[in-house]
């Protein structure tokens, strides 16, 4: 009897076990065939492509500043000289990249000096990859700013239009056109996040009058153009304010008047004519070891304004004793507290305009009209 319980127990538990895998078997097998070819249905079809938009007229204005405007803009690459290590013979290796703009048909396109620092060979690239080697004619590393000349067809060479920076207003939209990392012509678009804004140049010295935008600029669009919503030059772009060097959403534009008054004057001299009081001066570091306030006088040109107006520097009093001379305090009424104050308010004005200055000497304070003159 038991014996018969455990036969019919066995068989049961045989057939249940049948029974799970008959299932198990074709549910696989229901599963295999919904996801093959043979499954029964319509036939997938692509899905329908809806209509174009139509662009609204603000696409369309800055579709129209970029074609316009794209001609103008170059790409430029930094090259560097390198012996090779195997046969010793020159070649060129890419050491920086960044932009530039067409600034005449005369072949001069405008950059940022750092774009250019130490190159020993410079590329321009124009339109559709048409490379041109370029040769430094000026620069001017205060202002960052740096012309170059290549000898392409005039069709190549197509000028922006200038435009102005002194009426932008914040808010107001901008466009930057360059190659960040190396991918040409690139379109950012912005507004004016803020003017007047002072920047420091690579040799320490201030950059008045800088626009800040949030247009988006980073490493390769240096020298390149910032463009306002009619397509003309309003700046060249030259810095960006990140932790990462990316772009962070602060970049400046060295204004355009900037750029118009340096770059003829580079490209005839190659260098910037400045007008100057005719002194040479102390650093601030010794400066303010004296515990002076102001700028120290060391030398007068002979026969310069500073010279006919009676101006003096240093003196030796008792062999090596120092006694000062003349300490210049402020310029048109504007304080004067370091060099680069002296230099900053210098620069705004040009060669045959009278300012007042102001100076101390042995505690007794006066003020004098200089005729400025070209100090090269």
């Amino acid at each position: 009897m038991r014996s018969a319980q455990r036969s019919g127990v066995a068989l049961l538990v045989v057939l249940v076990a049948l029974v799970a895998f008959v299932v198990v078997f074709s549910s696989r097998g229901n599963r295999e065939q919904s996801a093959g070819p043979s499954d029964a249905g319509p036939e997938a079809q692509p899905r329908a492509l809806s209509a174009p938009p139509t662009l609204g007229s603000d696409e369309l204005a800055t579709i129209g500043v970029f074609e316009q405007a794209s001609p103008s803009v170059a790409f430029i690459v930094n090259r560097a000289i390198r012996r090779d290590f195997f046969s010793l013979n020159p070649v060129e290796v890419p050491q920086g990249s960044g932009s530039g703009v067409v600034w005449d048909e005369a072949g001069h396109v405008i950059t940022n000096f750092h774009v250019v620092y130490g190159a020993d060979a410079i590329m321009v690239v124009l339109g559709e990859n048409q490379e041109y080697d370029a040769r430094v004619v000026g620069v001017d590393p205060d202002h960052d700013l740096a012309v170059l000349r290549i000898r392409a067809p005039k069709d190549q060479l197509v000028p922006l239009p200038i435009g102005s920076a002194h009426d932008l207003l914040v808010g107001q939209k901008v466009l930057a056109i360059g190659n960040p990392f190396g991918l040409d012509h690139t379109l950012t678009t912005g507004i004016v996040s803020a003017i007047g804004r002072t920047i420091k140049s690579m040799t320490g010295r201030t950059i008045e009058g800088v626009i800040q935008t949030d247009a988006a600029i980073n490493p390769g669009n240096s020298g390149g153009p910032l463009l306002d919503s009619a397509g003309r030059l309003i700046g060249i772009n030259t810095q960006i304010v990140s932790a990462s060097g990316a772009f962070a959403g602060i970049g400046f534009a060295v204004p355009v008047e900037m750029v118009n008054r340096i770059v003829p004057q580079l490209i005839t001299h190659g260098k910037v004519i400045r007008a100057g009081i005719g002194v040479s001066v102390v650093s601030d570091t010794i400066t303010a070891r004296w515990g002076v306030q102001g700028v120290v006088i060391r030398d007068v040109t002979p026969g310069g304004p500073a010279d006919r107006a009676g101006l003096e520097g240093l003196r030796s009093v008792s062999g090596r004793q120092i006694s000062l001379g003349d300490v210049v305090t402020a310029i048109d009424g504007e304080a004067v507290r370091t060099v680069d104050d002296l230099l900053t308010i210098v620069d705004r004005h040009k060669v045959g305009d009278r300012v007042k200055v102001e100076v101390e000497r042995d505690g007794a304070s006066r003020a004098v009209t200089l005729t400025l003159q070209a100090m090269g």
